[in-house]
């Protein structure tokens, strides 16, 4: 039975996941170059028959696996390894050693689970018929670290020596959902997120004369009131659209009307058609509501990752696979995306498949109170990271044996 032989393997190496994970939580790194972590994966997988790809734009891995019962497909799994630029407030043994830096999105218990499913497929190797393709990543936090693995032609596609997989699929801790249980959803999952700055120009002087200026403040107010306005009527809530200004920089006393104000947010979207219209249309009000005034805006939008769409076959297929390893109430089905953001999207532009959440509050507590990602003080139960190893290498088993039916 599937179930207990992935189940069984993944708990006898239980110590060696939990190991990885948290030598890699207290060292944690940043961006597209990480080369602590990626030589503690290597260290960690060398007595394994994989063959090692590398290439040139980032330390990111793919370890190659070729079964022992000939030809077929090629799946892929994933785990990205870089962390977040913010303190850690754990007080865990393991806490990060490098101030300023933590592993707070659960990077570490991804490279940990995919490492642990590259133990267990490889010793169920000589039954495979086809490829499992171990994608390590940086970069993820903002740093497109999938795009330039595929640009580096890590993956396969044309031009490149293999075709690019057939299915891939990948996993992300939620330590605020409960524990051990797997939620997922066709369609859009997370959301595409742009960067949006606004440079709204005017003219400063004495605070005590206003009318002797061209006052950016009141304006950059206008715009970000302005924008919730353009949200809620310009675009349909069936298709959901968020525009967050996070950030407002202007002047320098309190006496002093500012030359300039800026504004710096985040745009979500679910879809490419909402995402080209909420660029466009920012920029009119902006530029428009600036120049009623007699001032000028200049609009920035800087463009991350893109939606990420999970394929439905790919995710009742998970849902299959899920209940067969866990048991029948071990999937949920989410009613609705998240509106965080991905670059796993860009392996799924190209590859079907499917991300799904993995639950780590501590069994047994209220999972509601627990602190979520991006949290200084989140922390995650170890005792899920061998379920996470069993699923990932589940996904690969059987999609090698019979696709996604």
């Amino acid at each position: 039975m599937l179930h207990e032989a992935l189940l069984a393997e993944a708990r006898a190496i239980s110590g060696d996941i939990v190991a990885l994970r948290r030598a890699i939580h207290a060292e944690p790194e940043l961006g597209l170059q990480t080369p602590k972590t990626r030589d503690k994966i290597r260290a960690a997988l060398a007595h394994l028959p994989l063959e090692w790809r590398e290439g040139p734009s980032t330390t990111g891995l793919v370890a190659i696996l070729k079964g022992g019962a000939g030809a077929g497909k090629t799946v892929l799994l994933r785990g990205d390894m870089d962390a977040l630029p913010m303190p850690e407030e754990t007080g865990l043994d393991f806490a990060s050693t490098t101030p300023g830096t933590m592993h707070a999105c659960g990077h570490d218990a991804h490279v940990a689970m995919l490492a642990g499913a590259a133990e267990v497929l490889c010793r169920q190797r000589e039954g495979l018929a086809g490829e499992v393709l171990f994608m390590f990543q940086p970069g993820e936090e903002g740093w497109h670290g999938a795009r330039y693995m595929l640009d580096d032609g890590l993956l396969g596609g044309e031009g490149q020596e293999r075709p690019l997989p057939d299915a891939a699929f990948a996993l992300h801790v939620m330590p605020n959902a409960p524990h051990g249980q797997v939620g997922g959803r066709a369609g859009p999952l997370l959301a595409a997120a742009d960067m949006l700055q606004i440079v709204v120009e005017g003219r400063g002087g004495h605070a005590s004369m206003p009318h002797g200026t061209q006052d950016p403040i009141p304006v950059a107010a206008e715009i970000i009131l302005a924008l919730q306005t353009l949200v809620t009527r310009q675009f349909s809530a069936h298709d959901p659209v968020i525009v967050t200004i996070a950030q407002l920089e202007a002047g320098t006393t309190h006496n002093v009307i500012p030359d300039r104000a800026t504004l710096r947010g985040t745009m979500r979207t679910l879809s490419t058609e909402h995402r080209a219209r909420l660029q466009d249309s920012v920029r009119l009000l902006a530029v428009g509501i600036a120049g009623a005034h007699g001032l000028s805006a200049e609009v920035t939008v800087t463009e991350g990752f893109p939606v990420t769409i999970c394929d439905a076959r790919a995710v009742d297929f998970g849902e299959r696979v899920t209940r067969e390893l866990f048991g029948e109430d071990a999937f949920q089905r989410m009613a609705d995306p998240i509106m965080g953001a991905e670059d796993f999207s860009y392996v799924l532009e190209k590859v079907p498949g499917a991300m799904f959440f993995l639950g780590f509050a501590p069994e047994g507590t209220d999972w509601t109170r627990c602190c979520g990602i991006h949290s200084t003080r989140m922390m995650l139960d170890e005792a899920v990271l061998p379920r996470g190893a069993a699923l990932l290498a589940g996904l690969a088993t059987r999609f090698l044996e019979s696709g996604f039916a």
